[in-house]
């Protein structure tokens, strides 16, 4: 028998699940982690022709563009 609205504890623990998803988004972004998940609903959405970069290729690229050679900075 299956039911059609969840329990009160199935609906408390997805609106866990989606806060502790948007806290960690969130710190990562504070502290300059790029975010691979989001990279890739971006690319399937809006370049779907487009093969997306593996995780490996892709933090390699946001950390050469975020510190790459050429650039200079005090702090």
């Amino acid at each position: 028998m299956s039911r059609s609205t969840p329990s009160p504890a199935e609906h408390a623990g997805a609106w866990l699940r989606r806060a502790w998803t948007l806290a960690a988004r969130t710190a990562r972004l504070a502290v300059g982690m790029p975010d691979y998940d989001a990279y890739l609903a971006h690319v399937r959405l809006h370049h779907p022709d487009r093969v997306p970069m593996d995780r490996v290729g892709f933090f390699r690229e946001r950390m050469a563009a975020r510190y790459g050679a050429g650039r200079s900075r005090c702090c």
